[in-house]
């Protein structure tokens, strides 16, 4: 028999129909993965020990829903192997669809009752009769008509054995499956009838536009072969419905363009279809404009608006466009409550003093890693809100008409020629007349009103007005209790633990600064592999063979500065710190440790940064960088500045102790000797132990010296990490570490300077350099080096690299390890050390950062980048060892 494809969508639930014996079990095996299916009879046996325990059906179903929810939840095909020929079931799983918003399919094997009753009784398992496999098959006959009209979206019925055997199965994508198309796009916001404004903004963005001999507008294409998105509504209120339409649906005809509908594109159909619809908003004007056009083209009009996807996903999942937003619960999923809420959004149900419905502000709770483009509500100018942007500008009403440049994120806007239609709400003007714009985005900084209007208004109605809106910098302690995801855009999702959640709240509110100011906390470092050597635990070498078999050929090897890792935020004056950060109380800044905490009182601080301002202004950086305020990544030097009480009470205490009973001890153990007790194996290891009590308080006091407020302390910045507007990890360390030179030059009393060397990990001369240079920096007494990708942030075969790797010297590792810790055996021990949960560690909290400063940088809402910097906080509660 030739084979039958059975077409199913990749994302649905699955329901197997047929009697007990019609080889269900054996079809999901054939056709599905394993994980994909979910059997009743294996949840039976998951309940009660016994598959055939009919008693257990009721809980064993409360698992299996239970579990499909689940997968369901989370985008996976689910299929059901049940006999499902009860009404009650099946509505059970077309439910449970529905509340998921994917398409229930079924998939009947209607086999001969015979066939049934022979096959179960040749099951040693099987202990009922053939009037079970009977009755059965008589529910299966009388459902067969009716499963369409029970809610199934697709229905395939096997007939026999042989089409049984002859079937396959053809995973669709679903309509709004557009993951394979890539881009470049330009999503450009509602038209509303704008036909010259659109031509305009076409020629604007590059596209070449192409005319019929009645001179018309019916295609335009870009020699790049970028592609245009249409977020709906591109009917009603403007002057020209009809010359939208025919461009658009060319555009979309020859492959040129994506389009989506709106809710007036929604009403046009169901006004062209007959139906009765009120003729408000505009839809009078289209349908006058439409009259004129001839019959075929209204049809063609109709069926093109009818049959818009809800919404789009693009670039594999990273870009969704839907007309009103869509929450991320929603993205890829088909269903009417999907559609409503891409045309519509959701509503409070009031109306604000225009008589326009009072929105729910989608957009203020979104986490999705998908940037959402949407229209529907008219913003005076396009503002980023949680990666979701408004790009109706109110063309129609007077304003602009704005595109979105993908993945450039960079806006494009026309001027509307006039104001077409009275909008029921004040709309500010547009710019002037011949002009257009082509800017950047921007986030909602601390003095703005807040998020720009997201969500939409309900059906019939094209406008309304946001409610509830968050403030932007208003943090609530529910956006980091419990278990948190946060998405990052270097490394993909990094989960908070509940417990990790705590204990990070815990330090925050009670020992870190001032929240306007914490913009970023830096990440763990790992060490390099340890060594191989007989006498070390970590040497250059390691760090070089690891970077180079991941790719990178030059490295940066920058001196290990012995002092305390500090982030420094600096605004270049009062008015700057109170616009930007919100300080109202003097502050310009913050210079703060890797939990959040400050090195000094407010006034220490203060007589820092203002240090530390001259020497930018000397150095002539606001101006370079265009900028009025920085964040650095550096060292505060000395360790004791930090770390006195940790000093005096540990290491101090443990040199001390060391110190005084060991050479009592060997005085002990020469008389023994001279009295004629062999004693030589002992006095042989208290005297290494005092020799290396000595070693070790000579390691732990070349990192003190007096400090009396400012004096003595020394600021060794490495690296810029962000500026108003921007982020700099695309900038390699070179040119990082020649802005630190210059701050070095301009204060030498206060910046320290990096010394550092190029290192080529392929050439055997230049990584023997590396090595003499390190051990030159640990013989003179240094901490060691840091290794790092000169490119700064870099990608190998496995994603993110290490953006650095420590490699200490041996006496300061004494500090690290203990006294003692280069005795043979106990080096033996500790070249045991696991690596991989610290890199691990490393690497989640380094993206977390990136993705803190990428968010500072935009500008976004505080709350937004406090979620990444918590989280860093958080993941160092994680069981590593500290000593790595």
């Amino acid at each position: 028999m030739t084979a039958l494809q059975l077409a199913v969508p990749r994302l649905c639930l699955v329901a197997l129909v047929g009697v007990s014996g019609s080889g269900k079990s054996t079809f999901a095996a054939t056709h599905f993965a394993p994980f994909e299916v979910l059997s009743s009879d294996f949840c039976r046996g998951l309940v009660s020990g016994d598959e055939n325990d009919q008693a257990a059906s009721a809980d064993a179903f409360d698992v299996l829903y239970y579990i499909a929810a689940k997968r369901l939840a989370a985008g996976h095909l689910t299929v059901v192997d049940a006999t499902n020929v009860q009404p009650d079931a099946r509505r059970k799983l077309v439910a449970l669809a529905r509340a998921h918003d994917v398409l229930p399919v079924a998939i009947v094997l209607d086999v001969p009752e015979k066939v049934c009753v022979d096959r179960n009784s040749r099951r040693a398992d099987r202990d009922f009769g053939a009037p079970v496999v009977r009755r059965q098959h008589d529910q299966l006959r009388r459902s067969l008509r009716g499963l369409a009209r029970e809610g199934f979206r697709k229905v395939h019925v096997l007939r026999g054995v042989a089409e049984v055997q002859a079937a396959t199965i053809v995973r669709e994508p679903l309509r709004n499956d557009f993951r394979h198309e890539t881009g470049p796009f330009d999503v450009i916001g509602d038209v509303h009838g704008c036909r010259s404004e659109l031509e305009s903004l076409l020629g604007r963005l590059g596209y070449a536009l192409v005319r019929d001999d009645a001179g018309r507008a019916v295609d335009a294409a870009h020699p790049e072969g970028r592609r245009a998105v249409f977020v709906g509504d591109l009917v009603d209120r403007g002057p020209d419905a009809p010359g939208v339409l025919r461009l658009v649906m060319g555009m979309v005809a020859a492959g040129h363009a994506f389009a989506v509908p709106g809710n007036h594109e929604n009403k046009l159909v169901r006004a062209l279809s007959g139906r009765s619809v009120q003729v408000t908003h505009g839809l009078a004007e289209t349908l006058e404009q439409l009259a004129a056009e001839p019959e075929e083209f209204r049809r063609q009009v109709e069926v093109f608006c009818r049959d818009l996807v809800s919404h789009l996903v693009l670039d594999d999942g990273r870009l969704v466009v839907a007309h009103a937003g869509l929450k991320e619960a929603y993205h890829g999923r088909a269903s009417g409550r999907v559609r409503s809420f891409a045309l519509y959004g959701e509503t409070t149900g009031e109306t604000d003093e225009f008589g326009l419905p009072v929105r729910y502000p989608w957009a203020d709770d979104y986490r999705g890693r998908a940037m959402v483009l949407y229209g529907h509500t008219p913003v005076p100018e396009p503002r980023w809100v949680n990666n979701t942007l408004c790009l109706d500008t109110g063309c129609v009403f007077g304003g602009r008409l704005t595109a979105l440049r993908y993945p450039e994120k960079q806006l494009v806007a026309v001027p509307a020629e006039r104001v077409w239609y009275e909008p029921a709400r004040p709309f500010p003007p547009a710019v002037p007349p011949g002009t257009s714009t082509a800017v950047t985005p921007t986030w909602p900084g601390p003095t703005d009103a807040g998020p720009a209007a997201s969500g939409s208004a309900g059906p019939g109605s094209a406008d309304g007005v946001t409610g509830g809106a968050r403030e932007p910098d208003l943090l609530d302690i529910t956006d980091v209790l419990g278990r948190r995801v946060v998405e990052t855009r270097h490394h993909g999702r990094v989960t908070v633990r509940e417990d990790q959640a705590a204990g990070a709240l815990e330090v925050m509110s009670r020992f870190a600064i001032d929240p306007r100011w914490l913009c970023y906390l830096p990440p763990t470092m790992a060490p390099c592999a340890t060594s191989t050597r007989t006498d070390l635990l970590e040497h250059p070498a390691e760090a070089f063979d690891a970077y180079r078999s991941d790719g990178v050929g030059q490295v940066v090897c920058e001196e290990k500065h012995m002092g305390s890792r500090a982030v420094v935020l600096v605004c270049r004056d009062e008015a700057t710190a109170r616009t930007r950060f919100g300080a109202d109380d003097g502050t310009t800044g913050a210079v703060h440790t890797r939990t959040g905490r400050s090195f000094f009182r407010p006034e220490v601080t203060e007589q820092l940064l203002d240090r530390l301002r001259g020497a930018l202004n000397a150095a002539g950086l606001w101006a370079d960088l265009d900028t009025d305020w920085l964040l650095l990544d550096a060292e505060l030097l000395p360790w004791s500045a930090k770390a006195e009480d940790l000093l005096r009470n540990q290491y101090a205490a443990v040199g001390a102790a060391a110190r005084s009973a060991l050479p009592a001890a060997l005085d002990a153990l020469d008389a023994a000797r001279a009295a004629g007790l062999d004693v030589g194996e002992l006095h042989d290891r208290t005297a290494a132990r005092a020799g290396n009590a000595e070693a070790f308080t000579a390691a732990y006091r070349r990192y003190c010296w007096p400090t009396d407020g400012l004096a003595g302390v020394r600021l060794a910045p490495f690296q810029l990490l962000a500026s108003r507007g921007a982020t700099y990890h695309d900038r390699d360390h070179g040119w990082h570490l020649a802005l630190a030179d210059r701050l070095a030059d301009a204060a030498p009393d206060l910046v320290q300077a990096t010394r550092r060397v190029l290192v080529d990990t392929g050439d055997a001369a230049s990584t023997a350099a590396g090595t003499a240079w390190w051990e030159e920096l640990t013989a003179a007494g240094g901490e060691g080096m840091v290794v790092k990708p000169y490119a700064n942030l870099t990608r190998g075969r496995r994603g993110l690299l290490q953006p650095g790797v420590k490699v200490r010297g041996r006496e300061y590792l004494r500090i690290v390890y203990g006294p003692d810790y280069t005795e043979p055996a106990n080096l033996d021990r500790l070249r045991q050390r696991g690596l991989g949960h610290k890199r691990s560690l490393a690497l989640r909290e380094y993206a977390l950062g990136l993705e803190a400063l990428e968010r500072v940088a935009r500008g976004e809402p505080r709350w937004r980048v406090h979620e990444a910097v918590f989280a860093v906080l958080a993941l160092e509660s994680e069981p590593v060892d500290p000593r790595l």
